[in-house]
């Protein structure tokens, strides 16, 4: 028996045994499309949780703040309002910077949501499903930056 014949029937054990989830799967294979290889990662640095001011109606909302080192955007702030199953992302770039951001999501296709940063810095993406997610931002310039993934 060769290396090829002993990998082949190791698979199969598996496969009959304990079978990979097809959601796994299909995760995995919809991560190959979410690539930015030359993106910089931006990673979470701080998060407050959400808090109501008195006397405020509505939900709270959670504050995020990612670092970006390396990039000419020194970090992203965000800002979560739950909406019933779907959230609300408001942000901005520091400094500030126009871009496209891009919403990444197990259950949106890989060019799902969109919004545009205006030159501010400024955005805001409605209707984002709760689960994880991770932004990417398309900076005019031809960089990009990516969030690491949080829970919404």
């Amino acid at each position: 028996m060769n290396d090829d014949e002993l990998m082949s029937g190791v698979r199969e054990a598996f496969e009959t045994l304990d079978p990979v989830p097809a959601d796994v799967l299909a995760a995995a294979r919809a991560s190959i499309a979410w690539r930015a290889p030359h993106a910089t990662l931006a990673e979470l640095a701080h998060e407050r949780p959400g808090r109501t001011a008195a006397g405020v109606r509505g939900a709270a909302a959670r504050t995020l703040t990612f670092a970006c080192p390396g990039s000419g955007i020194e970090t992203v702030e965000i800002e979560v309002a739950e909406h019933g199953r779907h959230r609300e992302i408001t942000g901005r770039l520091v400094p500030s910077s126009p871009a496209l951001v891009e919403v990444r999501h197990r259950d949106l296709p890989p060019d799902g949501i969109t919004a545009r940063a205006e030159p501010a810095g400024l955005f805001c993406v409605p209707r984002v499903p709760q689960g994880l997610v991770s932004l990417v931002f398309r900076l005019d310039d031809g960089s990009s930056i990516v969030t690491s993934w949080i829970r919404l």
